[in-house]
């Protein structure tokens, strides 16, 4: 695996896009990825996961869900092995949407250990943060659950306590901040206050031209560059 360099993006259409139109975005995104040199994790439908890899080259393709199962029985299940064998590069666990109890969340970063693929593990509040640390994901992603596709940011206390808690328990664990984030000013804004990366849900699908929206999120998060050390 190699290292994730920050800031970096995520691109996370839920089930608001699928098929011809999420491939359309997928491949501006990848060119995006190319022309700047950054990593983008781009997650989809289960489904469009292999489509998506095969058309991209650049891209980190992302599960937005599996589960922590092994090959045999679990019907209607998803499994790790298929999702690793498939190209997929990493997996978002613990989502508001989705969430997980601690056994299975545990479980199931493990399985993406075993796999290769990168683990960006979601938080609620600052001690469930503290709580996921210490299960040493690659990322987590911290976001007020109340904050989810509202257009309001976290606070700067909640950016600065998250990620000095996450650091002080796993300094290799990179820091998503997420909640809210709805133009590239709130990408700015997250990555002036230390967050490691930043991505987008509504703030792109919702938007007029999803491709618009997602490249000026981008182009922001390239100007912020430089504020990371």
């Amino acid at each position: 695996m190699n290292k994730i360099r920050a800031p970096f993006f995520t691109v996370n259409p839920k089930s608001y896009l699928y098929g011809d139109e999420l491939l359309k975005v997928a491949k501006a995104a990848d060119q995006l990825a190319e022309q700047y040199d950054i990593d983008i994790f781009f997650t989809a439908q289960h489904v469009d996961l292999f489509r998506i890899k095969s058309a991209t080259k650049n891209l980190i393709v992302t599960a937005q869900h599996m589960d922590a199962i092994s090959p045999g029985r679990g019907m209607g299940r998803i499994l790790p092995d298929a999702l690793a064998a498939a190209g997929t590069q990493a997996v978002f666990l613990n989502h508001a949407e989705n969430p997980l109890t601690s056994h299975q969340l545990t479980k199931a970063v493990q399985k993406a250990k075993q796999l290769g693929l990168y683990s960006i593990v979601c938080a609620d509040t600052l001690e469930e943060a503290t709580f996921i640390a210490t299960l040493h994901p690659d990322i987590m992603v911290c976001e007020p659950t109340e904050l989810i596709g509202t257009g309001q940011t976290s606070d700067e206390n909640y950016i600065t306590a998250t990620q000095y808690a996450i650091n002080a328990i796993s300094p290799n664990t990179l820091v998503l901040q997420a909640a809210g984030i709805s133009t590239a000013k709130d990408v700015e804004y997250v990555i002036q206050n230390g967050a490691h990366g930043t991505g987008a849900t509504s703030g792109i699908f919702a938007a007029p031209d999803p491709i618009i929206a997602m490249t000026e999120m981008i182009e922001a998060l390239v100007k912020s560059r430089s504020l990371i050390s």
